[in-house]
């Protein structure tokens, strides 16, 4: 009898388990799927973002991310001043920028 059990018990054990690579196998598939499709667009969209906002200048009429429409008057290091309206001038930062019109 202990001699029947360790054979059978290492016969299970190796036709009726998985190996290690492939228990983690599908665990990787997952980390490269969601890098693929959300982590690198959002990388790509947030570099196109920035180099948008450095393009900006004066004169410039841009939307902002709340929706204010208005003309750069003034490009600072972090903050732009938009004129929205005759004599009515905004400071904003440059990361609510939304589009240009």
């Amino acid at each position: 009898m202990f001699s029947l059990i360790p054979t059978a018990y290492a016969a299970g054990k190796a036709a009726g388990q998985p190996g290690m690579l492939e228990q983690l196998l599908p665990l990787i598939l997952i980390i490269v799927v969601f890098y693929v499709f959300l982590i690198l667009p959002q990388q790509k969209q947030k570099k196109k973002h920035k180099e948008f906002i450095e393009s900006l200048k004066r004169g410039d009429k841009i939307i902002t991310s709340s929706g204010i429409y208005g003309t750069i008057v003034k490009v600072g290091e972090r903050d732009l001043t938009i004129e929205v309206s005759d004599g009515v001038n905004l400071k904003i930062t440059k990361s609510s920028v939304a589009a240009r019109q």
